[in-house]
């Protein structure tokens, strides 16, 4: 007698979650879950659009005894009418919504010129994942109360009139966290201290309070000093030479196709020795792991400083400057405005605009150039502190060369090797094809980067035996290449030879390049896993679409790179409101990288200042449940488990054909 299945696949498997449920389901894709400061973050930065806006003075934040937080402005308040198009109030929608907020509208006259982002989750993130949250509006002479509880209106909205004692506008938001999405309910009191202090930083003249009323501690911070003062107050030592500081934003009379207020403000101080002391910011939300406005200041002063040293010829025969020389020695404070900010992740910890590099650097390179011509002896004490850094890489890199022995194999022949020895710089790309290779051996950095064309697919190495591996050519010229030979999850294989601190699977983005990739992923999983343990592989991904966008105002017309659908939308959504006609762009879907220049391949794959790199690694699994994972993939007995994974998990993903 046949047994009936235990669960069935069929049409009504299929669950659509609406509204804020995805963000229930799965608040890790929305916000931090180790404890509910960047769900409150959230409300905060809203208030601090406010201030950015011009239209507020004063962030109170409250810490109450029950748990709840509350966040206070004097803004213009959160609109509360009905939605032209929705029907609905205006606060219910900015609550409730993820894709919805006075952020959007970035035309002229918009609500926000500049605000943190674009993600569309926002407050609504923090909604879904509070048992409470009460909205008081101060609005056009009345006073609105909403409550929800887990995104859900419980309470509706409620009008009054003023009266004297209300303050004239502004918006309270008191929320209480939901312990149960959360590893821990307790603040980080002091994240969220520096969080404050940041935002009081970087809007001089307005007012940031936190009031803890467990112990009645009051903090306050106004400054009117600025960057300098932030600086100045945090290093703990004396820097080379005077803080190097500036801004510059765009006017509407500048040729530089930036928009209209976009720009910076940075002060920078040059320190001998110790930790530097780092942090960035856009449109003031605090960018904790960096981005392309950190790469375009590092950009910055490397072009200057480098330029200074050239001109008055400092440099040491047989020294080689490189951007970290200048960089690693470098504490700073940066504050960059970006019209359309595009983040990496919902929590944007992250900048991915690829546009903010060339802003910062233009505004940095010229006005430190100017800074170190004006005061040459400070600039020459600065050239000294960053020959000494690169001397002392230098011979970092010699005294690793001299451990790696004498029993070097020859190369193979295809390989195209970078001239550094510097293992935490050096990159080997694995790239698809010889056309693509050819153009990634003109675009390359050749100083750290080194190519490795492969011809046609790789070997499936899975149940291939360690011993029979060399009898494949690709496998043996990159096992060469690396300088690791072959070794099984169990050994403690000789890394002291490995060449490169970044392996780089460098592949067409379709189809059979996604093959290749997962080709060479089983390959390393299975004969070099002590390298994906440790972090050296990597996933290049290289644009999906081109955009031939055509001149707009003073802007020419230009080529643009979209990474993925997301970016491309966000492309066309730029066009248009520099005011390109619809349609007046072709938009053209890469078939591989053989299509593209060496300098188009440099600026959207190979800079490391523009590029995605994926890192690669076990993630939430462990050894023994990948291996699982990639034998029912890999297998060559494997064809049954293969199509019950399919069959299960087959909605889950578009497949590209």
């Amino acid at each position: 007698m046949a047994t009936k299945p235990s669960n069935s696949y069929g049409e009504s498997s299929i669950r659509v979650l609406k509204g804020l449920e995805p963000v229930k389901q799965r608040p890790g894709m929305y916000t931090r879950t180790d404890n509910p400061l960047h769900i409150i973050q959230e409300v905060i930065d809203n208030a601090a659009d406010e201030a950015l806006a011009g239209h507020g003075k004063r962030i109170d934040v409250t810490l109450h005894t029950d748990g709840s937080v509350s966040v206070h402005d004097d803004g213009r308040g959160i609109p509360f009418g009905l939605h032209p198009e929705e029907k609905v109030s205006v606060v219910e929608i900015v609550f409730t919504r993820l894709h919805a907020g006075g952020k959007f509208d970035k035309g002229s006259g918009g609500a926000y010129s500049f605000s943190g982002g674009l993600h569309g989750v926002g407050v609504s993130v923090t909604n879904a994942l509070a048992k409470r949250l009460e909205v008081q509006v101060h609005r056009e002479n009345q006073v609105a109360n909403i409550v929800f509880s887990g995104g859900d209106v419980i309470e509706p909205l409620k009008l009054r009139r003023a009266t004297n004692a209300d303050r004239k506008t502004g918006t309270t938001v008191r929320a209480w966290p939901d312990a149960k999405y959360f590893e821990s309910a307790d603040f980080p009191k002091g994240d969220l201290t520096h969080l404050l202090r940041s935002k009081a930083v970087l809007m001089p003249g307005v007012s940031v309070t936190l009031t803890t009323e467990k112990t009645g501690e009051v903090l306050s911070w106004m400054y009117k000093g600025g960057l300098r003062d932030y600086l100045m107050q945090t290093l703990n030592q004396d820097p080379v030479i005077p803080l190097f500081e500036g801004e510059h934003y765009a006017d509407g009379g500048e040729t530089e196709n930036f928009a209209e207020g976009e720009g910076a403000a940075w002060c920078v101080a040059f320190t001998e020795d110790g930790s530097p002391m780092r942090e960035s910011y856009v449109n003031l939300i605090p960018t904790v792991n960096g981005g392309t406005h950190e790469s375009g200041l590092k950009d910055g002063l490397f072009g200057a400083v480098k330029g200074f040293i050239d001109l008055h010829s400092l440099l040491p025969k047989g020294v080689k400057l490189m951007p970290e020389d200048v960089f690693s020695r470098a504490s700073f404070v940066l504050s960059a405005k970006v019209l359309d900010p595009q983040f990496q992740g919902q929590i944007k910890e992250r900048l991915n605009s690829r546009d903010a590099l060339r802003l910062v650097s233009t505004y940095v390179k010229p006005a430190l150039e100017l800074w170190l011509n004006q005061h040459v002896d400070l600039g020459k004490k600065l050239a000294e502190l960053v020959i000494k850094q690169a001397q002392t890489r230098q011979r970092a890199s010699q005294k690793v060369e001299k451990r790696k022995g004498s029993g070097v194999a020859v190369l193979p022949g295809k390989l195209t090797d970078c001239e550094s020895r510097d293992l935490t710089l050096n990159e080997l790309f694995l790239v698809e094809g010889d056309s693509a290779g050819g153009s990634a051996k003109m675009g390359r950095d050749k100083e750290t980067q080194a190519i490795l064309p492969l011809r046609g697919k790789v070997l499936n190495a899975w149940e291939v035996e360690r011993d029979r591996l060399f009898a494949n050519n690709e496998i043996h010229d990159i096992s060469v290449a690396i300088g690791v030979d072959p070794h099984g999850a169990a050994d403690e294989p000789d890394l002291s030879g490995l060449r490169y601190g970044k392996i780089c699977i460098l592949s067409d983005a379709d189809v059979d390049g996604s093959h290749i990739q997962v080709l060479l992923l089983t390959l390393f999983f299975r004969h070099f896993p002590k390298l994906v343990e440790r972090g050296n592989i990597y996933i290049a991904k290289p644009p999906l679409f081109r955009v031939d966008a055509p001149a707009r105002g003073k802007k020419p017309a230009a080529k643009i790179y979209a990474l993925d659908d997301g970016e491309l939308t966000a492309t066309l959504d730029k066009l248009r409101k520099e005011g390109a006609r619809e349609n007046s762009w072709s938009i053209s879907r890469f078939k591989g990288l053989g299509e593209m220049n060496a300098e188009q391949l440099w600026d959207t794959t190979l800079n490391p200042d523009t590029r995605r790199l994926l890192q690669v690694g076990f993630g939430q699994l462990d050894f023994i449940a990948t291996t699982d994972s990639l034998t029912k993939l890999m297998g060559k007995g494997e064809a049954q488990a293969r199509r019950d994974l399919m069959e299960l998990h087959g909605d889950d993903v578009e497949v590209d054909v």
